[in-house]
């Protein structure tokens, strides 16, 4: 039996109409003659989803009793007899009722398609297993329900059904998605339009992704060399020198001359370890990828033009960027035409861009040398000068005619120890010196010079080049062991800064620690402007050969560092070290930098609002007051009896709004201060609500409320929240449009509770949202009867002593909407 097709259609977010777009194929399906079962779809309510559901057959779901609450689920069993060509199953990502066959409904498909049976399933791009945290950044909110990527990576098709962001909000403003009860808050939370184009943009990435992974997954099946210009790659080759950067930018200047251009930079690695790299380049060139836009690869290779377009065809790159070689013109003619030509023959169809920079060309030829330490080459000489006579004296002993052969073996061998212990220059000097002695005392004529047999001619000859060609292997042995050795020790201490940073350890207390400890130091001190900030130092290392070093990083900063001088190879992996401590100083100073700044902000805000207040609240009742006694005691103007009251009145209420106000900006100047008495306790909001309906004078019904009836008490100051509530509702009735009434609603959401003050007003535009929570602004408050308050500024600051936040929103259809959101009081440890 043939295995069934799956096919899974995508969406950004609930209600961008994946079930509906199912249904319809459906019923495309069943009017072409196919057999076609609703397994089980979810209509949420949804008229015209549930409409299309009408006229297909659909399997009696299961019941399943769980806790005494009775749960509705697909019967994997009634489907699988049933044995439809196609099954529509909604939400691939549903966790089943315990006691059910498998726990998650993808398992149950798996099952379907097993049976031969083709599949049509809906699944959210925020219940994908390798976006679940994403999304949860986005929107606030933990998906429980994910789908591994391999499951719908496994999928024959995978389409998208999307839906512009605000296309979307119309609909659920529309009522089309959720009941209007969950309109709103679901419009102020998950689908803000913010959310929505972020969550649209995941799902549009990985279906293109997806897209790519199957065109090359296809042109390895049918071995497709050949490059596929679907899509510009540039790739850039680093070589960890200083030309990196050029290199960098030109790339990325190619990739961005065609929309959707990819840059991608690639170290190739040799697999002897020979060639010298500087790590503080690479991980500040690596830094520059990411700043780009691009991504950074690390292969190995041991030839590196091969590696190197391998990796191009390995991601369908149309575009190779590499430098103009290093080396001199004498260096390259000595060792050929180097990796630029043989890019250029490995490439083929990709095109390859030679990009000059200012270190062409300035590579000098290699040194002469062995790689052996100097102790091991005079280890080797004083070998040769003894053993030599030692073994000469011995075979001299044993001399006879047919011991020629013999002879010429055991000084080969003696020739091949001196070069595993010294290296080439010692084993060519006893190579020449076994050669004369060979020739002196055991070559016919003996005691002279001279060859009798051209035959012994040939042989010593072999036998000099043989104890050169092993000395020579000997050399680069030794070479590749030491590089290795380094890398490696380089490698483990860098993994071991890493770990210790990734451990919670401060970043510079560890770079500077494990410097020290790497290099010996006696100490190694940061100073930052001739102020010692880090010091890591050991005495009990002090030598009088120390030297002193001083290397500059950043603009004010220094590193001072005393102990043995190090040598170049040292210096290669002091580059990283110092890069890094940069990076580690640098991002200390801007959170620094960050830190010190928000209480001047604050301080600003609240001092602003200070001003404002004294600007113009206390002005008005003031004005007031003095105009009313100054009537009052004037002879001037007769006052009747009422006019006197009506001034005594004013007078009085002017007063007391002064009074109110000089209390409230006391409050405000405690709060700039910080030393505002915040008593946080278990807060019921709709006692809260009720309070403040008293102290403005209101009854229930002249304000919509929508208060639910689970919601758990919140951590806040009573008094404290109460003003917010009573400033807010105040100036939702100010901008109310008169037969409307303002809404007040509760509800939860994640990790908070939130309180909404909702007006049909006029808004606030777009553009002025951040000037929102300047005091005061409000219209037609010139009478005296408004109330006298600090207006949204120091609401909000009292919302944020609490541990919450304010922010306006669009109301839908038009107005402004005031959210409070503050903790649960169980979530906090002043509730407790």
């Amino acid at each position: 039996m043939s295995r069934g097709r799956l096919l899974v259609l995508l969406g950004a977010a609930p209600g961008v109409g994946k079930t509906y777009a199912m249904l319809e194929e459906g019923r495309r399906l069943e009017a072409a003659g196919r057999d076609v079962v609703v397994a089980v779809v979810e209509t949420h309510g949804r008229a015209a989803t549930a409409a299309l559901v009408d006229g297909l057959e659909v399997v009696p779901r299961r019941a399943v009793d769980h806790r005494g609450v009775v749960l509705d689920e697909m019967d994997l069993d009634a489907v699988l007899a049933r044995s439809p060509e196609w099954a529509l199953v909604d939400e691939l990502a549903h966790t089943n009722a315990p006691g059910s066959r498998h726990a998650k409904r993808w398992n149950d498909v798996e099952d379907l398609l097993a049976a031969g049976i083709n599949v049509m399933s809906t699944v959210n791009v925020q219940h994908i297993e390798s976006l679940n945290d994403v999304v949860q950044k986005i929107t606030g909110v933990a998906q429980r329900e994910s789908i591994p990527d391999a499951v719908l990576r496994g999928a024959d098709k995978v389409e998208l059904v999307d839906l512009a962001p605000q296309s979307l909000r119309d609909r659920l403003g529309e009522g089309l998605v959720y009941p209007a009860a969950r309109v709103d808050a679901a419009l102020s939370n998950y689908f803000r339009l913010g959310n929505l184009t972020a969550l649209r943009e995941l799902a549009l990435l990985w279906l293109a992704d997806e897209v790519d992974s199957a065109l090359q997954k296809y042109r390895a099946e049918q071995g497709i060399d050949d490059k596929w210009e679907a899509r510009e790659r540039v790739v850039v080759a680093l070589t960890g020198g200083a030309e990196g950067e050029t290199l960098l930018r030109r790339g990325a200047r190619i990739a961005a001359r065609s929309a959707g251009g990819q840059l991608l930079a690639v170290h190739v690695t040799t697999t002897d370890g020979l060639a010298e790299i500087n790590p503080g380049i690479l991980t500040a060139q690596r830094a520059l990828v990411e700043t780009l836009g691009g991504s950074y690869h690390q292969v190995v290779g041991e030839q590196i033009p091969r590696a190197l377009v391998d990796f191009a065809r390995s991601v369908n790159a149309t575009q190779l960027v590499i430098g103009v070689s290093r080396r001199g013109w004498l260096s390259a003619l000595l060792t050929g035409s180097g990796n630029g030509a043989s890019v250029i023959r490995e490439a083929g169809d990709i095109d390859v861009h030679i990009v000059s920079h200012a270190s062409a060309g300035r590579r000098a030829l290699p040194r002469i040398g062995g790689a052996l330490s100097p102790t091991r080459r005079l280890a080797g000489l004083g070998l040769a000068l003894v053993g030599l006579p030692l073994i000469t004296w011995l075979l001299s002993m044993v001399r006879s005619a047919e011991s020629i052969t013999t002879d010429v073996l055991a000084f080969q061998l003696f020739v091949v120890v001196v070069a595993l212990v010294g290296g080439i220059w010692p084993a060519l000097l006893s190579a020449l010196l076994a050669g004369f002695l060979l020739d002196f005392f055991f070559v016919s004529p003996l005691y002279t010079v001279t060859v009798g047999d051209p035959l012994h001619l040939v042989a010593l000859l072999v036998f000099v080049i043989v104890a050169v060609l092993v000395s020579i292997v000997v050399d680069q042995a030794a070479r590749r062991s030491r590089a290795a050795a380094r890398a490696i020790a380089e490698s483990e201490t860098l993994a071991t800064v890493a770990g210790s940073v990734l451990r919670g350890q401060d970043a510079l207390d560890a770079l500077i620690g494990r410097m020290r400890e790497a290099f010996g130091m006696t100490s190694v001190i940061v100073y930052d402007r001739d102020v010692p900030l880090y010091t890591a130092t050991d005495a009990s290392l002090a030598s009088d050969e120390d030297v002193e070093t001083t290397l500059p990083l950043g603009a004010d900063a220094t590193l001072y560092l005393r102990g043995p001088d190090l040598p170049a190879a040292d210096r290669r992996i002091l580059e990283a070290f110092l890069s890094q401590i940069e990076a580690a100083l640098a991002q200390r100073s801007l959170v620094s930098e960050a830190e010190g700044m928000r209480p001047i902000a604050e301080a600003d805000r609240l001092r602003t609002a200070l001003l404002a207040a004294v600007g113009h609240d206390l002005r008005r009742p003031l004005a007031a007051a003095t105009a009313a006694v100054t009537s009052l005691r004037s002879t001037e103007v007769t006052l009747s009896g009422a006019d006197r009251a009506d001034l005594l009145e004013t007078a009085e209420e002017s007063l007391d709004n002064l009074a109110s106000l000089v209390t409230k900006l006391l409050d405000a100047s405690r709060l700039q201060a910080g030393v505002l008495g915040v008593s946080l306790e278990p807060v019921v909001l709709d006692e809260i609500v009720l309070l403040a309906l008293d102290e403005l004078g209101l009854a229930p019904g002249d304000v919509q409320l929508v208060l639910s009836a689970d919601i758990r008490p919140v951590s806040a100051d009573p008094v404290l929240l109460q003003r917010v509530v009573v400033n807010l509702l105040a100036n939702a009735l100010r901008f109310s449009p008169d037969g409307t009434a303002p809404v007040i609603s509760t509800s939860e959401f994640g990790d908070r509770v939130e309180l909404r003050v909702i007006d049909d007003g006029p808004g606030i535009p777009a553009e002025r949202r951040d000037d929102v929570f300047v005091p005061f602004q409000r219209l037609g408050d010139t009478d005296n009867t408004t109330g006298v308050g600090l207006g949204l500024a120091l609401s909000k600051g009292f919302v944020e002593a609490m541990g919450g936040t304010l922010e306006p929103e669009d109301t839908p259809g038009g107005g402004l909407t005031m959210v409070v959101a503050l903790p649960p009081a169980n979530s906090t440890s002043d509730a407790a």
